[in-house]
């Protein structure tokens, strides 16, 4: 009988790429307390579109383990009005990247997708086997398509050279190290970022973009981080699993919490001559309980830590 091959070391050495976005910084504070030592490079050091580039560093350190974090993200507006960045960065990024791990002869990879590869009106909740099964909502479709290739990839490695290389596929997240500017941001910060600047200039009303009735799941990024080190211990297959809460909720009731977290005690109004996106996207999650994990951050709880540390941070936008 064969026996099974050695996932991670317990000790490993783990290059995190993208380590400075919301994603990235929390799985490489999570390897590190586990004991891992995480190995990063600024965007000025090592521009992961570049192939060259990327390959020669990953042959010099030789890594135990990649971990994929590295993508050019935006909520709706940016996904509309910049196609191309979207498509084309990712495909260059993850071309670079998992190409370069395999020909460095990196064991193992985690590529981190994004549950907008599914198509705009799967089943709920969605299974990863509707992958490929539907038209992608309209607004995203770039990226979707640029994280399928991602996916594609992954798999193509298994296939043909035996790479224990895997998929994950996150929720939206939300926490410390977002991204709080209003034209670029997903949707959780953006309401936070709003609804602070109303409360503070004594505004009566905020209004948002669509309807309020899409559902959304929410998962805080330490979550993920946890179900990240989780997958690189236990799972070898080249199905992508699903990494969520299991719950959603309607954007009225997110920016509701959001308010109240916030401590606004305006109005919330909606305008519905803007898109809403998919109406509902919820993870069926059910491979990665299996595999024993289940989340820790309550909504509430998360959307408040991610308002203090931008309170804080001094980043995009915060109150000095």
């Amino acid at each position: 009988m064969t026996p099974p091959r050695l996932l991670l070391p317990p000790r490993a050495r783990i290059f995190v790429a993208g380590h400075r976005g919301l994603v990235g910084s929390a799985v490489a504070r999570h390897l590190a307390a586990e004991g891992h030592e995480v190995l990063t490079r600024a965007r000025a050091e090592l521009d992961l579109r570049d192939a060259e580039s990327t390959g020669a560093y990953l042959r010099d350190v030789r890594p135990d383990a990649v971990v994929l974090a590295a993508a050019r993200v935006g909520g709706i507006m940016a996904n509309k009005t910049y196609p191309v960045p979207f498509l084309e960065d990712n495909l260059r990024i993850q071309l670079s990247v998992i190409g370069g791990a395999h020909a460095a002869g990196v064991p193992r990879l985690l590529f981190l997708g994004s549950s907008c590869i599914y198509p705009r009106l799967a089943p709920q909740p969605i299974t990863e086997e509707a992958l490929l099964t539907g038209p992608l909502e309209e607004t995203n479709e770039p990226y979707a398509i640029a994280k399928i290739a991602g996916i594609t990839q992954v798999r193509g490695y298994r296939r043909q050279y035996g790479a224990a290389y895997i998929s994950a596929m996150p929720t939206n997240l939300y926490g410390p190290g977002d991204n709080f500017d209003l034209e670029t941001s997903h949707v959780l910060p953006a309401l936070v970022r709003r609804f602070h600047e109303a409360a503070r200039d004594g505004r009566e009303e905020v209004v948002l973009w669509g309807s309020g009735t899409p559902r959304r799941e929410f998962l805080h990024v330490d979550d993920l981080a946890r179900a990240c080190g989780l997958l690189l211990r236990t799972y070898d297959d080249e199905r992508p699993v699903n990494v969520g809460c299991g719950t959603d909720l309607t954007i009225r009731e997110l920016a509701e919490t959001v308010r109240d977290v916030v401590g606004y005690t305006g109005r919330i109004a909606f305008d519905t001559s803007k898109p809403d996106g998919t109406p509902r996207k919820l993870l069926d999650v059910s491979r990665l309980t299996r595999l024993g994990f289940t989340p820790r951050v309550a909504l509430a709880d998360g959307i408040r830590d991610t308002y203090e540390w931008w309170l804080r941070s001094g980043a995009e936008g915060a109150p000095a």
